[in-house]
């Protein structure tokens, strides 16, 4: 398998498939650069080149204590991308990772980055604060802490096999293998980088870095996105941006690149070829 060693020692595991355009892909929390699957499948067979990492704690990285916070996560993509020594990219960033595609655009994709892609994303905030009224209150997050600290196991089950593919939903049909995978994914990684990262999708701030963010940006987005309303942060972000495409889907929920995969793709690699 294929590792880089950060400025701070941690092992960073990374897949790198095919020739071409490179594109970048960035997991959710609490998952692993399979959650890309589908999407590194069906770009390295359109003739690019693929790589996701999984984030530090997360997959097959190490499971270091500490430095499971936003800057950390962008310092280390920092490093995959030099370390291969990526340029013309495409970042596309899911969820937890649509913050870190935003926070490494911004301070390191100088000269590397060609496009940017947010997806189902946290960005600017999730929190509610005076300056974000219409956040989650802190609550919300301190109940996924308990619930990750009582029984990691079975929240992460419940959360796969409910509101983030929008399972829960009447008239859905829970497809098992889905569920199994995402359930495997965030078992492999670390319990504490994942009750860690906690505070940092849901606290970090990613307002400067989306104002900073230069390279043409799509934003994509679920209407029915259970995890993180799109109203309150797809909108916001398209605005926060200098040049900004937004795409909302009607009905689609959190985990879209899943579910929909066939027409995210195809939206996906039209803007990447746009």
């Amino acid at each position: 398998m294929s590792y880089i060693k950060t400025k701070d020692g941690t092992e960073i595991f990374y897949k790198d498939w095919g020739s071409g355009q490179p594109i970048v892909f960035h997991h959710g929390w609490p998952l692993s650069g399979d959650d890309w699957d589908a999407q590194m499948l069906f770009f390295v067979l359109h003739g690019y080149r693929v790589i996701a990492h999984d984030r530090r704690g997360h997959g097959r990285s190490a499971q270091v204590s500490n430095g499971h916070d936003m800057d950390h996560y962008a310092a280390d993509v920092a490093a995959v991308t030099e370390a291969l020594d990526l340029r013309d990219a495409v970042h596309i960033g899911h969820s937890t990772g649509g913050g870190e595609v935003a926070r490494y655009v911004a301070r390191y994709g100088k000269n590397r980055v060609a496009k940017a892609i947010l997806v189902g994303a946290v960005p600017p905030i999730m929190l509610k604060t005076q300056a974000n009224p219409e956040g989650l209150p802190i609550e919300v997050f301190d109940g996924f802490r308990n619930a990750l600290a009582a029984n990691r196991a079975q929240f992460y089950r419940d959360v796969a096999a409910g509101p983030f593919y929008g399972f829960n939903r009447s008239g859905a049909e829970p497809m098992e293998g889905v569920i199994e995978n995402w359930w495997r994914q965030g078992m492999n990684g670390s319990a504490k980088a994942h009750y860690d990262g906690i505070k940092a999708f849901s606290e970090t701030d990613f307002t400067e870095d989306l104002q900073s963010i230069t390279v043409p940006t799509l934003v994509m987005h679920g209407d029915d996105d259970q995890i993180v309303p799109y109203k309150n942060s797809a909108l916001l972000s398209a605005k926060l941006l200098k040049h900004a495409s937004l795409k909302v889907y009607p009905g689609f929920p959190h985990g879209m690149l899943t579910t929909h995969a066939d027409v995210l793709n195809e939206d996906l690699l039209a803007f990447v070829k746009s």
